[in-house]
């Protein structure tokens, strides 16, 4: 407790901010039995209060200490306080109002849980007591002010004020990363860094997605049965000091907004990331992050995915490879399509097999066509497909598609 009274005033006031206790360290000075006083060391260090039972060198304690002063608060914890106006004097003071506000670098907040009618008397040794919360949702200098108005006996009407001034700190670290597929499904890779200098529990994160996307997390791992799923950092999800852990999660475009490229590609929201966690005493802090935004990618006027394709094949076996081909543009495409061999200055381990300049037809707008291609396999490795080349014959325009997949070819004869 705080005291804050002043000479001339009936009433004192009190403050206290709420907060879980703390272990009580214990300080273990190491001596030697020949030492100069090293026998008094020993005994002193064995009647410390501090020194937990049992564990000689454990540099914690069985004693809770209270904090001692207001101390800083992280962003998304609720700040909690005790306060407390008595009646010092051997008067009886009337219409006693208490009122607590915080100020923070943009706004003021009331944070007075009593009612605004003032308490018609205090008398003497008595008091009148109160305990506010607020959640922490600004960085920065935060000012408690209370202000204490009444009157005295004689009718005098008195007020004071005092300030309490904290700071608020950033707790975690957040960088995020998108990473855009061709099956216009997005990856979101959260890197959250713990800045504070303890270490905290990582209760729950989250991604909260925007209307357009469905979400589906990738940091479990499931061991084969039904319904069972462990986090891949383990049940007891502890982050250390400057610590870092990353999180993954895959969203998807909700299949009404497919027919629609246009729409798709306006997408900009991704979401909201929720991130629960609790200090080694168990006070709760949460932090929400801004809606998380990402550049959609452009795909320009066609746009070329790969449907279906073996993950493996056999040296100098064919096999068939399924691409989809997508008007982006606001017009009408005739198109032709080119399979391009390499030459042998620059030789690939696949080779295309089929006609090459086959007319493909019309594509309307926002239209999609299914095209299947044949390859023979013919050098082991990881082989890349490329040389596949469409034309626009209104335009006469080609569009170039090379590194469009890649497929491992194994020589079973080795």
């Amino acid at each position: 407790m705080e005291p804050t009274r002043e000479r001339d005033q009936l009433l004192a006031l009190k403050v206290m901010r709420l907060t879980k206790p703390t272990l009580m360290p214990f300080n273990l000075i190491l001596a030697d039995d020949q030492d100069l006083c090293g026998t008094e060391i020993l005994t002193q260090n064995k009647n410390d209060l501090s020194k937990p039972r049992g564990l000689n060198y454990f540099p914690l304690g069985d004693l809770l200490t209270l904090p001692q002063n207001f101390g800083n608060i992280v962003l998304g914890e609720t700040f909690s306080s005790y306060i407390s106006v008595h009646n010092d004097s051997n008067q009886v003071c009337k219409e006693i109002t208490l009122k607590a506000d915080l100020q923070t670098s943009s706004q003021r907040l009331s944070l007075s849980s009593r009612n605004s009618q003032p308490v018609p008397e205090l008398l003497p040794d008595h008091s009148i007591d109160d305990v506010i919360h607020h959640e922490v949702k600004e960085l920065g200098t935060h000012i408690l002010v209370c202000v204490v108005s009444y009157v005295t006996n004689t009718g005098e009407n008195l007020a004071f004020r005092k300030f309490f001034k904290f700071q608020v700190l950033k707790p975690l670290d957040v960088k995020t990363k998108f990473y855009n597929a061709e099956s216009d499904e997005v990856y979101l890779e959260a890197q959250i860094q713990n800045i504070t200098p303890f270490p905290i529990y990582m209760e729950n994160v989250s991604l909260e997605p925007s209307p357009q996307y469905k979400v589906k997390q990738l940091n479990s791992a499931s061991d084969g049965k039904k319904d069972s799923e462990d986090e891949v950092f383990c049940r007891i999800n502890y982050l250390s000091p400057t610590d870092t852990r990353q999180y993954l999660y895959c969203l998807k475009p909700k299949p009404e907004l497919y027919p629609e490229i246009k729409q798709r590609k306006g997408l900009n929201n991704i979401g909201k990331l929720d991130i629960v966690w609790k200090t080694n005493m168990g006070e709760k802090g949460r932090l929400q992050t801004s809606q998380l935004q990402r550049v959609a990618p452009g795909y320009g006027d066609i746009k070329l995915t790969v449907e279906s394709l073996p993950d493996t094949v056999s040296l100098e076996c064919i096999f068939d490879v399924t691409c989809r081909i997508t008007n982006c543009c606001e017009r009408t495409m005739d198109l032709t399509l080119v399979l391009q061999n390499p030459n042998s200055s620059n030789s690939t381990g696949l080779m295309w097999c089929g006609i090459s300049g086959k007319q493909l037809g019309k594509l309307p707008q926002n239209e999609s066509i299914d095209i299947q291609l044949t390859l023979l396999a013919v050098s082991p490795g990881l082989q890349s497909i490329s040389g596949l080349r469409l034309t626009d014959n209104f335009l006469k325009r080609t569009y170039e598609h090379d590194d469009i997949a890649q497929i491992f070819v194994i020589d079973e004869q080795t």
